[in-house]
């Protein structure tokens, strides 16, 4: 601007001394509703040129208003700016409370507002402070009621990490309920009905996230072999139900170890042991696993045969712990007091666990060996408390020595 009212200034002065140092300047008549001007060229010139300029200065007045308004608010926008990248500084350092001011503050002069009140929504639960929390959700929908999903997706995962699962499953409803295939809210939900093992709505779910695809496919074959296990598992001596639920297993998923041991579980308690034997059997010869050999270990039918069993595959893995516990739980139900012995000290020394040392003590004191018992019993407490359900032996401990006439 100032360059234009120069370069116009130099205009007129050169028009001025040209009307005085020309010889013959040119002459100009305006008639115009009967009135009449005479003038010289350079004059004409002249006024032209101080009419554009007081034109444009008119221009520049009239624009000047809304020049400095934008001024202003640019000047509002890099200041809120500057507020926002501090306050994630601040938060980002811990220091939640100033951050959440900065953010709040910035926030309508924000070119990205949602983003400030959600970010001090997460700054106001890590005070502790749910309330306020809330409240800046509540204003981050109103701001922009386009994303009502992603506000009411961040509450839910708010409400989670605060231990609000009900209130966090009601949030989701909200988001299914306008769009039943949200990605995003099937897999909190399908999260916090693992947490709370609801293994019937889960197996409800969990298809629907299968075809969408968003999941990786090692979280949802998991997250399948739990939920039918445990379904497998509730099913008990409903034979019925078992079969049902064993034939709604993905075919893909029916050699998971979790699973055909949760069969075989099930095939037991509905009075089918010799088919969760052959089950779990061919399960083993195929591939080892833990899951596998403790259900075998588990099964009440044919002792003796099944400590054949197991005597066989220790000859191919004879440092496998849990086997041995196993061969020596095998060997009580079989009345073989000295094998049990030999392989639950064999067991313990592969893998010192609470629960083999308590065992091994209970079958030291029915022996009548109270020293070695004890010790079994004080190595087993420094290693934690042994587990429910272990094996009881019957008799007192001055039959010891008729248990020790019958070890093999």
């Amino acid at each position: 601007m100032k360059t234009g009212l120069i370069i116009l200034l130099v205009l007129a002065l050169g028009a001025l001394v040209a009307n005085y140092a020309m010889q013959d300047n040119g002459y100009v008549l305006i008639n115009f509703l009967g009135y009449q001007a005479e003038m010289s060229v350079p004059v004409l010139a002249f006024l032209l040129i101080l009419a554009y300029t007081g034109v444009r200065l008119l221009v520049h007045i009239w624009r000047a208003p809304r020049r400095l308004g934008e001024a202003a608010a640019r000047r509002r926008v890099r200041k809120a700016g500057e507020r926002i990248t501090q306050g994630y500084i601040e938060i980002g350092q811990g220091n939640f409370a100033r951050g959440e001011k900065l953010l709040t503050k910035g926030a309508r002069n924000s070119e990205t507002p949602l983003l400030n009140y959600l970010a001090a929504a997460r700054a106001a639960q890590a005070q502790g402070d749910t309330e306020r929390r809330d409240n800046w959700l509540n204003m981050a929908s109103e701001q922009e009621p386009r994303a009502l999903a992603t506000v009411l997706l961040t509450r839910a995962e708010l409400q989670l990490e605060d231990g609000e699962a009900d209130a966090a499953l009601r949030t989701l409803q909200q988001v299914l309920d306008a769009a039943p295939r949200n990605p995003e809210a099937l897999r909190l939900q399908a999260e916090i009905l693992l947490q709370r093992q609801d293994w019937a709505a889960l197996e409800k779910s969990l298809p629907v996230l299968r075809k969408l695809g968003k999941l990786p496919a090692a979280t949802l074959d998991e997250w399948t072999v739990q939920t039918w296990s445990a379904l497998l598992r509730e099913a008990g001596g409903d034979r019925v139900r078992g079969k049902s639920l064993w034939k709604s297993v993905p075919r893909s998923l029916r050699n998971a170890p979790q699973l055909i041991a949760a069969r075989a579980t099930a095939l037991a308690a509905g009075g089918d042991e010799s088919q969760a034997e052959s089950v779990l059997r061919s399960a083993l010869n195929n591939q080892w696993h833990d899951d596998l050999v403790r259900a075998y270990g588990a099964l009440e039918t044919a002792p003796a045969e099944r400590l054949k069993r197991v005597e066989k595959w220790l000859r191919e893995r004879p440092e496998d712990a849990l086997l041995l516990l196993v061969a020596a739980r095998l060997c009580l139900a079989t009345e073989l007091w000295g094998k049990a012995r030999s392989y639950y000290e064999s067991s313990v020394a592969m893998a010192p666990a609470p629960q083999s040392w308590h065992e091994l003590g209970q079958l030291l004191l029915q022996l009548g060996e109270q020293e070695q018992a004890f010790k079994a019993f004080q190595q087993g407490l420094t290693q934690g408390q042994a587990g429910p359900g272990l094996p009881r032996l019957t008799g007192s401990p001055g039959d010891g020595a008729r248990l020790g006439d019958r070890a093999d």
